[in-house]
């Protein structure tokens, strides 16, 4: 949540555009990092060389298919010079991992569902554990309504209710054997909160409150969310910009 606001005044105008959109310049923004972080973090002369020696020896491999005992030896050789590669790439991942996370995070919170609009019905519910009975209540400040009664019984170890409301930020109170949960709600037209509140006291294992997940590609009736569409971006860009810029 702290490296969530601190991104919000850099990240939150990305919000007015369409989310496919924000997740493209994000994957570009990302991958001219990543790149770059790369590139003076290594020694690409270094890398140049490893490269060009696996290249060779790839092609010595398919040369060899007829002697396998010498295509195994070329090939123990190509994963030395492979682990070489991959431990001098080790130290540019270091630097940045962390801000990527962080990024990751807030892309998470943002671009993984879709927000409850003003007006619109949605669900909350209650997830018990096994042989928790009895009745379960729920009370909901002014501006959220109730479409079905607050109070229900507890069956097959679960609870719903029907809700809708007016723009804003509230807190939801479930009230169990005079025990007190809250689920924050926000309803807003581009931002939600997480969807998920994990209790597992024992009575309650988690409270949730209807999202439905945002699709941003489809391709080919395989539908993508925002990790998704981001690692397809992600890789087609960084293709681009180490051709531009020269990294090995």
């Amino acid at each position: 949540m702290v490296f969530e606001n601190l991104l919000n005044p850099v990240f939150n105008p990305l919000l007015n555009l369409p989310t496919l959109w924000a997740v493209v310049i994000l994957s570009f923004l990302i991958s001219v990092i990543i790149t770059l972080v790369y590139k003076y973090t290594t020694n690409q002369d270094l890398m140049k060389q490893l490269k060009d020696e696996m290249k060779e020896f790839q092609k010595e491999i398919k040369e060899l298919r007829k002697e396998p005992e010498k295509a195994m030896q070329v090939q123990k050789r190509a994963m030395q010079t492979n682990m070489k590669y991959m431990m001098h790439s080790m130290r540019s991942t270091l630097f940045s991992f962390i801000p990527i996370i962080i990024i990751f995070s807030w892309m998470t919170a943002n671009f993984a569902y879709s927000p409850i609009l003003p007006g619109q019905e949605f669900t909350t519910t209650v997830f018990f554990e096994e042989g928790v009975d009895g009745e379960i209540t729920l009370n909901v400040p002014e501006g959220v309504f109730i479409e079905s009664g607050n109070r229900k019984e507890i069956k097959e170890s679960e609870v719903k209710w029907i809700l809708s409301g007016l723009e804003g930020e509230y807190l939801l109170e479930y009230n169990l054997n005079d025990k007190k949960y809250n689920k924050g709600l926000l309803i807003d037209e581009k931002k939600y909160e997480d969807p998920v509140e994990k209790i597992d006291d024992g009575f309650i294992k988690t409270i949730e409150i209807e999202h439905k997940s945002k699709k941003l590609l489809n391709l080919f009736g395989w539908k993508l969310g925002w990790l998704g569409t981001y690692i397809i971006f992600s890789i087609v860009f960084s293709i681009i910009i180490r051709k531009i810029i020269k990294v090995y």
